[in-house]
């Protein structure tokens, strides 16, 4: 039996790519400012919890953002409007 795609992969071009880059990064802080908001009212296993998803939240942000700079994405104006 051979498997067939159902839905065809279709190549984004490289604008399309830095829009969707920027988007997870601003995506990735806000999840990141809720994690610690909620880390702040945890209480028992939580802390352990938001602990976790703080420093798994970080390390995404630090690699998105390290990406948009080999790529050189200037995202600062976007960045500073959400943020």
């Amino acid at each position: 039996m051979e498997y067939v795609k159902e839905n065809p992969i279709i190549d984004k071009n490289d604008s399309e790519k830095n829009h969707q880059l920027i988007e997870s990064i601003l995506i990735t802080r806000e999840d990141l400012n809720k994690a610690h908001n909620n880390f702040e009212y945890a209480e028992g296993d939580l802390v352990d919890f938001y602990i976790y998803q703080i420093m798994a939240l970080q390390s995404k942000l630090d690699y998105l953002t390290k990406l948009a700079k080999l790529k050189n994405i200037d995202f600062d104006f976007f960045y500073k409007n959400v943020v």
